[in-house]
């Protein structure tokens, strides 16, 4: 597995990100994490669709809830592109904020259980076992098409961009 430095800051300070880093064209590797109700969830059951992966390290801090509250609002209006939020947060977790939240149009999914999505596309912060910030868009023949590793995981992606990515896939 690779391990990659000086790349990714949290809160100023770098640190290591494993796995190895998606890029455009990549064939999007099928990944395994747990719905809130804790049943299973791949991206092969969203196969034939539009995708976009809002990655965040944890729903329980300001940047996170905001990012998902704005891709949920995003997915109401978005048509046939499916919007799936995942992080290292316990299923529970992302229940109780899905239901305090109003969060009804995108999939929260856990990779807390094996971590596969973070391995797979490159966000596990090493020391912290959680998913650093970031956007992936993958068409409908699953294959990346945009990818965004925030290089300051406090801050904000640059949504405007994911979605228009996005959208030019319809």
């Amino acid at each position: 597995m690779t391990e990659r430095n000086r790349e990714i800051k949290l809160d100023g300070k770098y640190v290591t990100i494993l796995g190895d880093k998606i890029k455009v064209g990549d064939k999007a590797p099928d990944f395994s994490a747990l719905k809130n109700d804790l049943s299973e969830f791949k991206l092969s059951d969203l196969s034939g669709k539009v995708r976009i992966i809002s990655v965040v390290p944890s729903v329980d801090t300001p940047i996170c809830e905001l990012q998902t509250i704005r891709f949920n609002k995003e997915a109401a209006t978005l048509g046939d592109i499916r919007i799936i939020t995942v992080s290292a947060d316990l299923p529970f977790a992302l229940s109780k904020f899905c239901g305090n939240k109003g969060i009804e149009h995108t999939l929260t999914v856990s990779d807390h259980k094996d971590l596969d999505f973070g391995h797979k596309y490159g966000f596990v912060i090493k020391d912290l076992r959680i998913l650093t910030r970031g956007i992936v868009v993958i068409d409908r023949d699953d294959t990346v098409k945009y990818v965004e590793y925030v290089k300051e995981v406090t801050n904000h992606p640059d949504y405007e961009d994911a979605i228009e990515a996005a959208k030019e896939l319809l």
